[in-house]
């Protein structure tokens, strides 16, 4: 029997990755099962085929290059990682929002018929039911192609395991050759994944092309990748095919990462395989990286120059949106290269393709950042020729453009024109005019100006506030500064920044008591807090005040935290120090009991911890998911909650690390007793409000129906514990297992419930994401997959892909 692709499966039509459809997976009757069981064993009988795998179209090996591209081994988490926090939005002071993305003409897209061309997966070889020497063999193969498509992964393996003592590996390959037939692909996948584990498996490089496309077509990037590393691993190189559709299938996906891998994987296709990708992969890459989201497509800059200059050799006509896309992305460096655009340019010209707004603007921008007025100017009447409405960006950059150069007027007069010309003032204008008016230290015209800004209603406003105050304190306007101090409180949400500038106001007209009551109030606001700077800047006052008593006690806050101290506060400061014998060097560690239960409630919902071999010394490790606005309050609360505990040396955008200390040592014999995260036996002891608040706020979500999940590791026995804490606190709640993880359930009521038990313990800028009654989140992707409709309790295996 040979498995053999159709004439549409050996076309692969390649999908933009806003436009790929979502595979649907047939549904199998047991009838419809049956019948294609007895389709499989009434096939016609080949007595001369045989059973060897096809190695013949197999490229030599080439020399391996480094790929341009190169993602850590710890990215490929955050590929796969499905669970993440979904809230509101912090506001976000992006003066260059209004043209993030970048806007293709209509007719762009993938060339379909460039792929027809590309040669499916081989053919595989594979026994007949009836070319198999006993009669109990081929009955019990017949069993398994029956039965396994209709079990959980668990159980597939369990009666896999089963079948140990007499499977071979031609027998397990007709099983998985048979799923793959009747589009259990899923299924086959598992099947092939158990045979690599036994000790009689040879590779089959056919096979394994064969069910890495079918994972590719159906969009499940991960199973694809992994069969796609084994052929490699195996010192072999991948079809073109498979290059092509792991491609396509990592673009079709928005998940973090997958247009990195799309990269690596491109890269690899040309210098390890030495194919030459079709025009319509070209398209769909090149499309990916300019239709990335918000800032990031930028750093694609590189890789989108070798994307061109592959089209360029290959002898494909470049589409105007190309030489437009490279242009977009050079105009958005930090440093221009002016040769290069210039460069572009040209060859657009000599193509004959007139440059659209998109190119112009792009100029416009890149000359702004060089404050090139001659050729702002030349470009501007060239946008102004084209009879288009001129987007509100292109006045921001000509204000720009003019107070590069110090003509804060000029840039005031193309901001009045906005008005006239297109009856609204975008947001970026009026930022960008106020940034302008304040480096002028134009005070009255710069408040004026935020006078009507103010009055537009739009958002958000805290970025002008901030660059008036500094113009103010630059000024010594400290009178203005309150004032526009108390401004902003009406109008924004409560700024950590703007509170430094006022408490810096402060200190420096020698107001100390008023500092000492504006730092009071910015430690009781949980969205604001104390920082170094702020440490610092009443430090200083206490200094040149000689408040030296009150020095030595904001030097122990200093300590304790922490906080780096500003070197021409030193020698002052240790000057005092040593002139008092009673200062205390250093305290004794401890944890509040606060801090204790939001450190439970923070194990619960996944905080690793770290031991030395010894198991004398452990560290905390918490780890956030960047695009989660609960994630970022979350981190900020802990970073100033646990600041004394943490190493600040070792911060990153998606992790913080304690210290490693001996006092950490009962929580790891209790949570991670064996480097391994576990339950502990007196759990149900331990779940108080706060616990659970922090645990929700860490690793639980809300659905889009209001239902309240938390995510745990451990074992099913410590499950329980916690199930039954929470029914003594007449919460009834659904566990469902998925992969390693168990997901516990407040449906209905019962979240309602849970929400006014933990309430009081959510930190304040969150309680408006996570209160069910209020629903501001999305839903997650793995939550998707979660349905606590069948059971109370299901324990039974699933994949996480």
């Amino acid at each position: 029997m040979q498995l053999n692709t159709s004439a549409q499966d050996q076309s692969p039509l390649i999908f933009l990755p806003s436009s790929v459809p979502t595979p649907v997976k047939p549904c199998l009757t047991p009838m419809r099962t049956a019948i294609s069981l007895l389709r499989s064993l009434s096939t016609i009988h080949h007595p001369h085929r045989r059973t060897l795998s096809l190695f013949t179209i197999i490229r030599p090996l080439h020399p391996p290059r480094l790929p341009l591209f190169h993602t850590r081994s710890g990215d490929q988490s955050s590929v796969s990682n499905f669970v993440e926090q979904l809230a509101g939005e912090e506001e976000i002071w992006d003066f260059d929002k209004d043209n993030q993305s970048f806007n293709f003409d209509a007719c762009f897209g993938p060339n379909v018929d460039d792929s027809k061309s590309l040669k499916s997966s081989p053919s595989v070889d594979v026994k007949e039911l009836d070319e198999m020497p006993e009669q109990w063999r081929r009955s019990k193969l017949a069993w398994l192609c029956k039965e396994l498509p209709s079990h959980k992964p668990a159980t597939l393996v369990r009666i896999l395991n089963a079948q140990r003592k007499w499977v071979s590996q031609d027998d397990m390959t007709y099983v998985a050759v048979h799923c793959m037939r009747i589009r259990e692909n899923e299924t086959g996948f598992r099947v092939y994944k158990w045979m690599m584990q036994q000790h009689w498996f040879r590779f089959d490089f056919s096979l394994a092309t064969k069910l890495a496309d079918l994972m590719g077509k159906e969009r499940k990037y991960l199973k694809c990748r992994e069969i796609f590393d084994e052929i490699i691993n195996h010192g072999l190189i991948p079809t073109e095919y498979t290059f092509h559709i792991l491609i396509i299938s990592y673009l079709s996906s928005s998940n973090r990462g997958c247009l990195d891998e799309a990269c690596v994987i491109y890269n690899r296709m040309i210098q390890l395989g030495g194919y030459s990708p079709r025009l319509s992969l070209h398209n769909s890459l090149f499309k990916a990286i300019l239709t990335a989201p918000q800032d990031s497509s930028k750093r694609y800059l590189n890789q989108a120059e070798f994307i061109f200059h592959q089209m360029v050799t290959s002898g494909y006509k470049t589409h105007k949106d190309i030489y437009s896309g490279l242009i977009w992305l050079h105009s958005y460096q930090d440093k221009i290269d002016k040769e290069r655009i210039a460069s572009l340019r040209a060859e657009m010209h000599l193509s004959g393709i007139e440059e659209n707004k998109e190119v112009l603007v792009s100029v416009l921008r890149a000359c702004s950042k060089e404050g090139n007025i001659e050729e702002a100017e030349k470009t501007w009447k060239k946008l102004h020729d084209l009879n288009h409405s001129i987007p509100s960006q292109a006045f921001v950059y000509k204000m720009e453009v003019y107070a590069k150069n110090g003509e804060y007027l000029r840039s005031l007069d193309v901001f009045k024109s906005i008005q006239e010309r297109l009856g609204s003032v975008s947001t970026s204008a009026f930022h960008k005019i106020i940034e302008v008016l304040c480096k002028a230290q134009a005070a009255e015209l710069a408040e004026s100006v935020m006078k009507d800004f103010v009055g537009s209603g739009k958002k958000p406003l805290m970025p002008s506030f901030i660059e008036l105050m500094d113009m103010y304190f630059t000024l010594g306007m400290h009178d203005k500064l309150e004032n526009t101090f108390f401004w902003s409180l009406e109008n924004c949400r409560p700024n950590r920044t703007i509170y430094n500038i006022y408490l810096k106001s402060l200190v420096h007209i020698g107001y100390l008591e008023r500092a000492e009551e504006i730092l009071s109030q910015m430690q009781s606001l949980e969205d604001v807090g104390v920082d170094s700077k702020s440490c610092n800047t009443i430090l200083r006052g206490y200094l040149d005040g000689r408040e030296y008593m009150k020095a030595e006690k904001i030097y122990a806050i200093i300590n304790e935290k922490k906080y780096h101290i500003e070197p021409d506060l030193i020698e002052n400061l240790e000057r005092v120090l040593s002139s008092n014998e009673e200062v205390k060097n250093s305290t004794t560690q401890k944890l509040s009991k606060e801090q204790r239960e939001a450190l439970v409630g923070l194990f619960l919902g996944g905080v690793k911890i770290e031991s030395d071999e010894k198991r004398k010394k452990h560290m905390l490790v918490f780890k956030f998911n960047e695009n989660s606005v609960v994630h970022k309050v979350l981190k900020r609360l802990i970073c100033n909650e646990y600041n004394e505990w943490l190493d600040l040396g070792s911060e990153k955008n998606d992790q913080i690390t304690t210290i490693p200390h001996s006092y950490f040592g009962f929580y790891a014999d209790q949570f991670w007793p064996q480097g391994q995260p576990v339950i502990p036996k007196l759990i149900h002891r331990w779940l108080s409000p706060r616990v659970l608040a922090y645990w929700y706020m860490y690793g639980g979500y809300i659905t889009s129906s209001g239902d309240i999940l938390l995510k745990i590791r451990g074992s099913e026995d410590g499950v329980n514990r916690i199930v039954k804490a929470l029914q003594k606190k007449s919460l009834t709640c659904k566990v469902k297992r998925k992969g390693g993880f168990f997901w516990i359930g407040l449906l209905g009521s019962n979240s309602v419930w849970f929400w006014k038990l933990v309430d009081p313990y959510i930190v304040g800028a969150l309680r408006d994401h996570l209160n069910p009654e209020r629903l501001s989140s999305d839903l997650k992707e793995e939550s998707q997959t979660i349905n606590f409709d069948r059971s109370d309790s299901d324990y039974s295996e699933d994949d996480a892909s």
